[in-house]
């Protein structure tokens, strides 16, 4: 029975970083279950790839913009449907 717990300890340790990794892609509208199959194949590669590849999206002033603008668009249209009522 020991051996079985082990096993399953080790498995819920393993799928940490690729849920973590599916998780972080979601977030930032990328695909979950593509960088959850990346975790498992490339645990480690596919985490710090995924941390480049935001990372850069944030740093760029570019990116940036694009996703405030699109945030007060968003924010404006509900606003507009908020106050118009249902029809």
């Amino acid at each position: 029975m020991l051996f079985v717990d082990m096993i399953f300890v080790m498995a819920v340790a393993i799928s940490f970083i690729p849920i973590l990794t599916g998780y972080c892609a979601y977030n930032y509208g990328r695909s979950f279950w593509l960088w959850f199959a990346l975790g498992w194949v490339l645990p480690l590669a596919s985490f710090f790839l995924l941390t480049a590849l935001i990372l850069r999206e944030q740093l760029d002033p570019g990116r940036r913009l694009l996703a405030d603008a699109r945030l007060i668009l968003r924010d404006a249209a509900q606003a507009k449907a908020a106050a118009q009522g249902p029809e």
